[in-house]
This record gives C-alpha cells, sequence and structure tokens, in this order.
C-alpha cells in the first residue's frame, strides 16, 4: 500500500487539532461518607485548552448533582449553587472543599474510603460538548486538601 506523503500529513495535522482539545481532569475524587448519608462532594483539576463550560456532573453514585461555589455572606461563608462553571482557556479550576466543588446528592449507596466513582463530565466549548469520563478515588471523611 502506498501512501501518498502530502494527504498523510494534511490528514495527521487535522487530528493533531483535535486532540490538543482535550479537556484535562487531573486529582479527581469524592469525600467518603458513613451509612444512610444521602450527600457527599466531588472535587478535581480540571483544565481546558479553550473557552468553555462544566455544564453539568452524572454518577451513578448520585440521583442528583449541583456545580457549587462557597463564597462570604457578610461574615457568614455560605455555599450556593452555580448553574455553571467556567472554564477559562490553559488555566486549571480547582474544585476543592471550602470552594468550588460538585455536590452528590440522593446516594445510591456509601462512598467508601477505597472506592472508585465514576464520574461524567459535560462540558462545553465554541458551541460544541464533549463528556469525559473519569473515576474518582474515594477519600478519607476528613480530607480537606488534596
Amino acid at each position: 500500500m502506498k501512501f501518498h506523503l502530502p494527504a498523510v500529513l494534511a490528514a495527521m495535522l487535522t487530528i493533531i487539532p483535535a486532540a490538543q482539545a482535550q479537556v484535562i481532569v487531573k486529582d479527581p475524587w469524592v469525600r467518603a461518607t458513613v451509612t444512610e448519608q444521602k450527600a457527599t462532594g466531588a472535587f478535581m483539576k480540571i483544565t481546558s485548552p479553550a473557552d468553555a463550560i462544566l455544564i453539568s456532573i452524572r454518577t451513578p453514585l448520585a440521583g442528583r448533582t449541583e456545580i457549587h461555589e462557597m463564597a462570604m455572606v457578610g461574615d457568614t461563608m455560605k455555599m450556593r449553587q452555580i448553574p455553571n462553571l467556567p472554564l477559562p482557556a490553559d488555566t486549571t479550576v480547582e474544585l476543592k472543599p471550602g470552594g468550588l466543588h460538585i455536590m452528590l446528592y440522593e446516594l445510591t449507596q456509601q462512598a467508601k474510603e477505597g472506592d472508585t466513582v465514576p464520574l461524567t463530565l459535560l462540558i462545553e466549548s465554541r458551541g460544541k460538548q464533549e463528556i469525559v469520563e473519569v473515576n474518582a478515588t474515594v477519600r478519607p471523611l476528613n480530607m480537606h486538601t488534596h
């Protein structure tokens, strides 16, 4: 089989930008729960090569998920739901305890330390949607940083 070198190079060049458009998720984890607990948090670092928006996260562990932020309201730190999470280009957005995070509600089972929880992130960039699948490790209840 013969390859036409310019055609092969052109095909490779069209593949490279698509590969570079991948959103990178590092260090995903979920806080462990106790028996009968119905909510927990998910945390991670997300980097997008282009301006993007985290639209939602799904997981079989939870019946419902919400994107949350922590903010000072007067003298009180308050948690509130936000509709989506902007992901500025080439900037790592860290979801962590006490800051931006994902709340997992209506848990289907206990999140036990050492378990793995599949998470599906829906991200939109340049009018296109990308699904990113990650596996989050369940970390101890008292885990505050990573």
